[in-house]
């Protein structure tokens, strides 16, 4: 009596794999032992709290690049929309002028914020219909919309910076600064609004079918149009929901600062950009996850943030920050790197 023998299925221990696939936790760990052994202020709960406040802006933009970037694109406006955004919720927070009649308005800061992620939205639609509904390269489009974002920000402001964004009690619209200065729990509020978008963006990702609809036209978009996916929806929408996560992080960041100047987020795009492709998402589309994405910000920001705390010179943190990128880049292409049939 025969029998058929089964395939071996155990598969060997790859520590070369597996270091591909947990760089970013790994790379997180190392850099607070070496920080840490460097200053002994380094390791404490209340610089972690700091730093954490500092990576939510990256972790905020970070969450709509992926989406993007999952979608097989890319947004090189998000920097600017940042910077856009703070300087319409100063512009609003002073208050609106209507010649009319003689009168100015103060918005309630609820409508501040929702006005702002509005602008943040009609940024990102911009972006999404010049790539899915007239062809433009999305590094192309992104790219000029990134001027035109930068540039409507400093005519608005001539240059100049809104300062004292509190608010006050007698003009019913104080509060801005809660973002950046309130804490729940001893956890500042703009780690919990990082926490909160990873959570949804995670659960829409994972649990919808929008989610699956992104990976798919990103793995192939040609594959997923056949297959009945909104391709042209989907590339609209991620481009949208970059544009309002852009607006949700000047608005933290105006808050944190309780001011708002037009080059706020000054390259910003590619610190988003660089959390992403250490999170090691793919480049060419639809690989990627949130929680790399946030181990990536992480990085991003411990690292710059230590590099201050020894004392490094800012100029040396720009080299850092760019081998990071190309390092990364570069263990992505070894780990996505198609194999050979055996």
């Amino acid at each position: 009596m025969s029998s058929t023998p089964k395939p071996n299925t155990k598969q060997g221990f790859d520590p070369i794999a597996l270091l591909l696939e947990g760089r970013a936790f790994f790379a997180l760990i190392a850099i607070i032992v070496v920080f840490s052994l460097l200053s002994p202020n380094y390791l404490s709960v209340a610089n972690f709290l700091v730093m954490a406040s500092h990576v939510a802006i990256y972790g905020i933009l970070a969450i709509g690049m992926l989406l993007v970037i999952l979608n097989g694109g890319i947004d090189l406006s998000v920097g600017s929309t940042l910077g856009l955004s703070g300087c319409i919720a100063g512009f609003l927070m002073h208050g609106v002028l209507i010649e009319s009649a003689g009168v100015i308005l103060y918005p309630p800061v609820w409508a501040v914020v929702i006005l702002t992620c509005t602008m943040g939205a009609l940024v990102g639609f911009v972006n999404g219909a010049l790539v899915a509904l007239f062809k433009v390269p999305a590094f192309v489009a992104s790219l000029g919309v990134m001027y035109v974002a930068r540039g409507i920000a400093l005519l608005m402001t001539n240059g100049l910076t809104f300062n004292n964004l509190s608010g006050k009690a007698e003009l019913g619209n104080q509060g801005f600064n809660w973002l950046g200065f309130n804490r729940l729990g001893g956890v500042p509020i703009g780690v919990l609004v990082l926490a909160t978008l990873a959570i949804l963006a995670g659960l829409t990702l994972s649990r919808t079918a929008f989610g699956r609809w992104l990976y798919a036209s990103g793995g192939n978009e040609r594959a997923a149009e056949l297959s009945g996916v909104p391709v042209k929806r989907v590339q609209i929408t991620v481009y949208v929901l970059s544009g309002i996560c852009a607006a949700i992080a000047g608005l933290v960041l105006s808050s944190q600062l309780t001011s708002a100047g037009p080059t706020a987020g000054n390259s910003y795009e590619l610190t988003a950009i660089a959390a992403v492709v250490i999170g090691g998402a793919a480049l060419t589309g639809g690989r990627g996850t949130i929680r790399g994405t946030m181990l990536g910000a992480f990085v991003i920001g411990f690292l710059s943030d230590g590099l201050v705390i020894i004392g490094v010179s800012s100029y040396w943190q720009t080299v850092f920050t760019g081998a990071v990128i190309v390092l990364a880049v570069l263990l992505n292409s070894i780990q996505y790197k198609p194999k050979a049939n055996a």
